[in-house]
């Protein structure tokens, strides 16, 4: 065998070998992120689980939009960890983290909009001009739309570094859909401080390394 071969032999093992650990972490994940709905279709058919209470439509919209926030936060925690823990794996999983809580949030409104209220548009702009907290859930969404749509790598390329501004709506974005769940809840406000706080520390931290890498920068120019 040539030293060639072995040179590529050599390097193809070592790339495959960077590559098995984000495959197995994207499966974990993946099948992490699916156990919610999966195990709340078997509550909906009476299989598995807590029945759904006397306002199943009520129950379902609450499991699927408390998924989505939860995991539009954890989307947003991946680059603190990543840095926190030197961890750039973390990066792979984050546009997977970001559709499954676009989705959630899609099947919250789609829910809403067909069980609830039965695809009755009047209803709903009646709902969205007086129910605050439904106008700032369905912005939030809308926000969230186009990061889903041009989440791919081949959109990266067209939009270059307006892709990044762009994917700045998701922090407006996860602080509505906070406030849309705050408002929504009309005694226990304990989840929802929660996530509130959660968001906080998680935008505090990206506002804390801006300015330090704002300072740093000017102090390189002196």
């Amino acid at each position: 065998m040539s030293i060639e071969t072995l040179a590529a032999t050599a390097g193809g093992t070592a790339r495959g070998s960077r590559v098995r650990p984000l495959t197995l972490a994207k499966l974990v994940v993946f099948a992490a992120c699916c156990t919610p709905l999966v195990m709340l279709v078997l509550r909906v058919f009476g299989i598995a689980g807590q029945s759904l209470g006397p306002n199943p439509t009520e129950a379902v919209m609450d499991v699927l939009g408390k998924w989505g926030l939860r995991l539009l936060l954890v989307t947003l925690a991946v680059t603190p960890l990543r840095v926190v823990f030197a961890a750039p794996l973390l990066l792979g999983l984050r546009r997977m983290l970001g559709l499954f809580a676009f989705t959630y949030i899609a099947l919250h409104f789609t829910v809403w909009l067909t069980l609830d209220r039965w695809l009755d548009f009047a209803a709903v702009l009646e709902d969205v001009a007086k129910r605050p907290f439904i106008t700032v859930g369905l912005t939030a969404l809308l926000l969230l739309i186009p990061l889903a749509v041009t989440s791919t790598a081949g959109w990266m390329r067209r939009l270059g570094r307006r892709w990044q501004r762009l994917h700045r709506l998701i922090y407006p974005a996860a602080i509505l859909g906070c406030v849309h769940y705050w408002w929504q809840v009309k005694a226990d406000l304990r989840e929802p401080l929660i996530y509130a706080t959660a968001l906080l520390v998680l935008l505090g931290w990206r506002v804390c390394r801006a300015r330090a890498s704002a300072h740093a920068r000017a102090r390189s120019r002196e």
